[in-house]
C-alpha cells in the first residue's frame, strides 16, 4: 500500500511561485509513474503534470506548459511540481498519485489509471 503526502500549498500573489512536495511511502518508488492534478471548485478533477517512473518522460496540460516543471528524487521518494508564474486560474486543491503498474516510459493521462491519492493541498492565487 502506498501512501502520498502532499505539501507546499498556500496563498500567493498572481506572478508568484509555488512547489509542491509529493512524499511516497510504504513501495516501490521507482515502479511508480507520478502525476498532478488539480481540481476547482465545481469543476472536474484534471491533470496538470505526468512524470515516468525512470523521470525521463514528462507530460504537460497546455494551460501550464512552459510555467509548471514536475520531477522527481528518488533519493527522497519525492515527486515535485514547481510553478512558476502562477495565474488566478490556477487556483485549485491540488492531489499528487501514483500509478503502480510499473510500465515503463509511460505518463498516466486519466485519473483511472492511478491507483494512490494524496489528500490534496490547496493552492490559491490572488489577483
Amino acid at each position: 500500500q502506498v501512501q502520498l503526502a502532499e505539501s507546499g500549498g498556500g496563498l500567493v500573489q498572481a506572478g508568484g511561485s509555488l512547489r509542491l512536495s509529493c512524499a511516497a511511502s510504504g513501495g516501490t518508488f521507482s515502479r511508480l509513474s507520478m502525476g498532478w492534478f488539480r481540481q476547482a471548485p465545481g469543476k472536474e478533477r484534471d491533470l496538470v503534470a505526468a512524470i515516468s517512473r525512470g523521470g525521463g518522460i514528462t507530460y504537460y496540460t497546455d494551460s501550464v506548459k512552459g510555467r509548471f516543471t514536475i520531477s522527481r528524487e528518488s533519493a527522497k521518494n519525492t515527486v515535485y511540481l514547481q510553478m512558476n508564474p502562477l495565474k488566478p486560474e490556477d487556483t485549485a486543491v491540488y492531489y499528487c498519485a501514483a500509478d503502480n503498474s510499473a510500465r515503463f516510459g509511460l505518463t498516466p493521462k486519466t485519473s483511472d489509471e492511478y491507483d494512490y491519492w494524496g489528500q490534496g493541498t490547496q493552492v490559491t492565487v490572488s489577483s
